[in-house]
């Protein structure tokens, strides 16, 4: 069938469809409202809320490398076709995204082989914008990782230790990537720390509210080939840690599935 004819076809059942939509709006609309309602019920056991924990990802978003990583163009508009349709084109690595292990090794896991029961994870916060607001080059020691441990207990098995700089509220300025002209300057893990989680935990990821899971001025990324080479993942940009407790929420990652990927934006949402 010709494109002419499938928008036509696709604006008659749109038409001869609308009718039904408006008398049935009401009720829908109704019927979200009450659905929200009772959303909290619908949880895991001792959860009640839900947090949003992904930037919105635009062409405007910060990217490691400076240069724009994300486009958008419109298609098909309702107004002329009966339906939207954009065509996006974007960088695996950019927003709130997914750093596979085949991102930094030969022949690692690629985003779609994660198992899906690494990608629901205990949530535990390491708070480090004291000192992230003393310096931008801070780093999650080992020592935060140790202090954290003795002030809430174990690393759980399969969990994502996450770092909080305080660095997600620069998100739409130049102090998120915070070039200086040769180097970034941002908060990440120290490669000791993260040695330490892959030795002395069952931690299966980390995630920063960064570019990057090693510190902006990182000129070898050791963080990267110590972790991601070990078949755990990596989570950069994310949002709102301020929002969740050190521990006790769980983490679901929407992470993507396309074959061979070394990453890609996720939709991420803690339960607390």
């Amino acid at each position: 069938m010709c494109d002419i004819c499938v928008m036509n076809a696709v604006k008659d059942k749109m038409l001869s469809r609308r009718s039904l939509f408006k008398g049935a709006a009401a009720a829908g609309v109704a019927a979200v409202a009450a659905t929200a309602l009772s959303a909290p019920q619908a949880l895991a056991a001792g959860h009640n809320a839900v947090e949003d924990m992904t930037h919105t990802l635009h062409a405007g978003f910060p990217t490691y490398f400076g240069a724009p990583q994300f486009s958008s163009e419109q298609k098909f508009n309702f107004k002329e076709h009966g339906f939207n349709l954009s065509e996006i084109t974007v960088n695996e690595h950019t927003g709130t995204h997914i750093d596979a292990p085949l991102h930094f090794s030969a022949d690692g896991m690629s985003v779609d082989e994660i198992p899906v029961t690494s990608l629901v994870a205990p949530l535990c916060v390491i708070d480090i914008a004291a000192k992230a607001a003393e310096s931008a080059d801070a780093q999650v020691t080992p020592a935060d990782l140790r202090m954290w441990m003795s002030a809430h207990g174990d690393i759980p098995a399969h969990a994502c230790v996450a770092m909080y700089s305080g660095w997600g509220a620069k998100v739409g300025s130049d102090g998120f990537r915070n070039y200086d002209g040769e180097k970034q300057h941002y908060p990440g893990f120290h490669v000791e720390t993260v040695k330490m989680l892959m030795e002395e935990t069952g931690a299966a990821s980390i995630a920063v509210d960064t570019l990057s899971l090693d510190y902006g001025i990182s000129g070898d990324f050791a963080t990267h080939y110590a972790w991601l080479p070990s078949g755990r993942f990596g989570i950069e940009c994310v949002a709102n840690l301020d929002k969740v407790p050190a521990k006790g929420a769980t983490l679901v990652i929407g992470a993507p599935k396309h074959k061979g990927g070394t990453g890609g934006p996720a939709r991420i949402f803690a339960l607390v």
